[in-house]
């Protein structure tokens, strides 16, 4: 019998008709579409493990999850062969072996979030931004994200009756950007909680929309209580966009 080995696959979905990345009963998620394609495609049950969740309605540009076998791989055969089996929302972009104690969510050394918002209407993206009607000043966003860098205990921006030990993450980066006719929020962090990122935009949306001072996002964050923080902004405009990893955990 061969010996088992580790992959890592880089894949992107659009999140729409999905409920989320996990496996759940009566209910459709890119999880359970995706084992089901490589069980398919190797003719045994396989499953996989993700770098992260992401919920219902949510993209991703980038997710990374592993997942083991024994078969042999052509890699540009089976990238070729399973995004013919998969769904036409989802997309395999590369494979890589790792080594076996490899693991895309333990591993991760950090994560990354984009979200997009437009001011204008427009038919042909609109599965993936959030169509705002008001201008909010980008210059009080960005100065409230700048606050962000200075905690780590975020339960005010996470669903409540979340199964976590603690609340606390280490965002690295946070700000807001002009681009391509959108205002678009990048955001990377060690870890994420439940919902954190949209409670997050819809926060700094409403700073910016002058319904609070930039100065309060400390007093929000100190609160620890979801009900202080603004309401979470449309999940279709956000992206799970990076993961980084050792580059010592590849073999290839």
């Amino acid at each position: 019998m061969s010996e088992s080995k580790r992959y890592f696959l880089d894949i992107s979905y659009k999140g729409t008709r999905f409920h989320g990345w996990q496996i759940q009963e009566n209910a459709f998620t890119v999880q359970e579409a995706l084992e089901a394609g490589l069980s398919t495609y190797f003719r045994t049950p396989i499953s996989v493990m993700g770098s992260g969740r992401t919920d219902t309605g949510v993209h991703a540009s980038m997710q990374i999850c592993h997942f083991d076998t024994e078969q042999e791989i052509d890699r540009e055969k089976f990238i070729r062969a399973i995004n013919g089996i998969l769904p036409k929302d989802i997309s395999i972009n590369s494979i890589r072996e790792v080594k076996a104690d490899a693991h895309a969510r333990f591993s991760a050394k950090s994560r990354s979030y984009d979200y997009r918002m437009i001011l204008q209407k427009s038919p042909f993206v609109e599965d993936y931004v959030w169509r705002h009607y008001f201008n909010p000043d980008i210059s009080r966003m960005n100065e409230a994200a700048k606050i962000l860098l200075e905690h780590t205990d975020f339960e005010c921006f996470s669903k409540v009756h979340t199964a976590v030990k603690h609340f606390r993450c280490e965002i690295k980066s946070a700000h807001w950007e002009q681009k391509d006719g959108e205002l678009q929020f990048h955001i990377t962090a060690n870890r994420f909680l439940r919902g954190m990122v949209r409670a997050i935009v819809g926060t700094l949306v409403d700073i910016g929309l002058g319904k609070m001072e930039p100065e309060e996002m400390h007093q929000i964050i100190e609160s620890r209580d979801r009900k202080k923080a603004g309401k979470s902004a449309p999940a279709c405009g956000l992206f799970f966009s990076r993961i980084e990893y050792s580059e010592d955990i590849y073999l290839d």
